[in-house]
């Protein structure tokens, strides 16, 4: 679990700098408009809308936008699509399990899409239910490393606030929590002057899957496919891979 968090970390970054940075900002942005129609507009009374926008501002989204996409979805202003949540199930090349959550206004398209990238690069579809279950969802809080801030103080801070375990991914921790515990251990962090880069729901693997020098390729391969269907917001996978094939990939 911990070499696919470092995996997704390094993807974050590069997507932040490379040429999808559009396609990063409007899947920011799609989370933010769905946030504000479910649960309104203020972000002080809905706190998955606080952590959309924190998301977002973090990785330079203009405020323009995240004001525009508040009032598209709180309905404000006229222009938000109706988005759907829909969650796919496959497998990658040596039986890596693979939730794919798609926000889209067209499932037709969104099922083609996903479908097309999967079975173009080695993976197969599965039945609703036969990955699923592999997964459990949990909170992710993501702690960046600063001077003078170690494992210790990251775990003192949100232990108490349903903190489940603390990983050290290198260049920052990830905090894993019940998901309903999300907004108290990101708050717990806020209390005691811990910034955080994301706070978000994400779905974990119970199993991991070790990938070598030959799958680790093909894995990663097909999950950029599906990362590049507009529809898809989120690939979740259950593979470990060990620093030297993290090394040889970055």
């Amino acid at each position: 679990m911990s070499g696919h968090s470092k995996w997704a970390t390094t993807k974050h970054k590069k997507a932040v700098v490379d040429a999808k940075r559009g396609k990063l900002f409007a899947r920011l942005i799609k989370n933010i408009e769905v946030a504000a129609r479910t649960g309104g507009g203020d972000p002080t009374g809905n706190p998955t809308l606080y952590d959309a926008i924190q998301k977002a501002r973090k990785n330079s989204v203009p405020a323009d936008n995240i004001d525009r996409a508040v009032k598209r979805g709180s309905g404000e202003d006229a222009g938000g699509a109706d988005w759907q949540t829909i969650m796919y199930e496959g497998y990658a090349p040596g039986g890596v399990a693979l939730l794919i959550e798609c926000l889209t206004d067209n499932r037709n398209r969104a099922a083609s899409d996903v479908r097309v990238a999967v079975t173009r690069n080695g993976g197969s579809m599965a039945d609703p239910g036969s990955v699923a279950y592999l997964f459990a969802r949990k909170g992710v809080v993501l702690v960046p490393r600063v001077e003078g801030l170690g494992e210790d103080d990251v775990l003192a801070a949100v232990l108490d606030a349903g903190a489940e375990e603390v990983n050290d991914l290198g260049e920052s921790f990830e905090v894993v929590s019940d998901a309903a515990d999300l907004v108290e251990v990101r708050t717990a962090l806020q209390s005691a002057g811990i910034d955080y880069e994301s706070a978000e729901s994400s779905f974990l693997p119970s199993v991991s899957v070790e990938l070598d020098e030959s799958s680790a390729p093909k894995v990663f391969r097909l999950i950029e496919a599906l990362e590049d269907c507009d529809d898809v917001q989120n690939v979740f996978a259950n593979f470990d891979v060990s620093d030297e094939i993290m090394a040889s990939f970055e």
